[in-house]
């Protein structure tokens, strides 16, 4: 049989490179050769959630958070939207911080992170006979596994029926003199402002796709200023002043483009970005890292606010470590943001 033909020797059609195996030059051949120095520390970097409601997920995603290197989190417990009944009794926000402080050491033990917890009162429904709360929820802060008061604050408006911001606030004051006397921080509920929706959802059914609240059985709001959500962070802060709680120790959680400015320029309050549902309130890695470059990372974290009610991202922080090396955050700042400063307020993972 006749030989095969050669090789071709011509220079158009082999690689640059006498070492390069190519038929033809790839990418490679263009490169100057000098690959970036990658911080392959971010692989294994800890982090910690200071904002989730990981004690409604299934097993699975609490799996996903140790999966990807969570170190430890915050549990909130006082969200209203577990209770079947409005507007909400004393009893039922009990049964939810029980539940949490039945569930939490399991959780641990399931899943190697460490698992504390927040206990509030929410004001996104009205309570009936908040002051027995109140005065039980001494007792609560007490306990160890408690690292934190809320999440609370006050609210615009309310799921179902109106509570009046006044007595919101005074409620959001009376937990933050709860928080004073215990040495606790506080999570604070930030109220978004939506963005603009490409397309209205159908009327008739009634829920947003991915959260699953009957959003049709909103109240009218208590608050109908030019800037609802601003005025009530400033009601919070003003709550915070009035019950001898340091602004050092308050973390707003899901700071936005509405309320950075004012957070960071006008107290000295934490913020966290809320990353787990951008889809919802538009805030993701970006704003994170132009807020870093804006004010620094000391009084910056972030958080995911998973919860059974909503299409979120156990992954979130993790992906958010890369995407904020991508945008140009130097490697501490970023561990500055993801776990020192949620380590250093709430005392985790110590």
């Amino acid at each position: 049989m006749p030989a095969s033909d050669p090789p071709t020797s011509d220079p158009s059609t082999a690689a640059d490179s006498a070492s390069d195996p190519t038929r033809r030059p790839t990418d490679a051949a263009y490169l100057d050769g000098s690959a970036p120095d990658l911080p392959s520390e971010l692989l294994n970097l800890p982090w910690i959630d200071p904002h989730n409601h990981a004690h409604t997920l299934s097993w699975s995603d609490r799996e996903r958070y140790a999966l990807s290197g969570c170190r430890s989190m915050l549990m909130v417990s006082s969200g209203y939207h577990w209770t079947p009944y409005k507007p909400v009794e004393a009893s039922d926000v009990r049964f939810l911080w029980d539940d949490a402080i039945n569930r939490r050491e399991a959780i641990e033990r399931n899943h190697f992170f460490e698992a504390k917890l927040g206990l509030g009162v929410h004001t996104g429904v009205r309570i009936e006979n908040p002051e027995g709360l109140l005065a039980a929820m001494d007792d609560y802060c007490a306990l160890d596994e408690v690292v934190a008061v809320g999440e609370t604050g006050v609210t615009p408006s309310q799921h179902v029926e109106r509570w009046d911001v006044d007595e919101q606030q005074a409620v959001v004051q009376a937990q933050m003199e709860l928080a004073a006397d215990h040495d606790l921080p506080v999570l604070l509920h930030t109220p978004n402002t939506p963005g603009e929706s490409k397309r209205a959802y159908r009327d008739d059914l009634g829920v947003t796709p991915g959260y699953e609240k009957n959003a049709g059985l909103g109240a009218e709001p208590v608050l109908d200023g030019e800037n609802p959500a601003l005025e009530a962070v400033k009601r919070d802060v003003e709550a915070a002043a009035d019950a001898g709680l340091d602004e050092e120790r308050i973390v707003a959680s899901h700071a936005d483009a509405n309320n950075t400015a004012y957070l960071m320029e006008e107290t000295d309050c934490y913020l966290s970005f809320t990353i787990g549902h951008s889809w919802l309130i538009g805030v993701d890695a970006a704003d994170v890292a132009d807020a870093v470059d804006e004010y620094g990372p000391e009084r910056i974290t972030v958080d995911t606010d998973c919860a059974n009610v909503l299409r979120t991202d156990p992954y979130a922080v993790k992906r958010a470590i890369f995407e904020l090396y991508r945008y140009g955050i130097d490697v501490d700042d970023i561990r500055t943001v993801v776990y020192e400063n949620p380590r250093d307020v709430f005392g985790l993972a110590e």
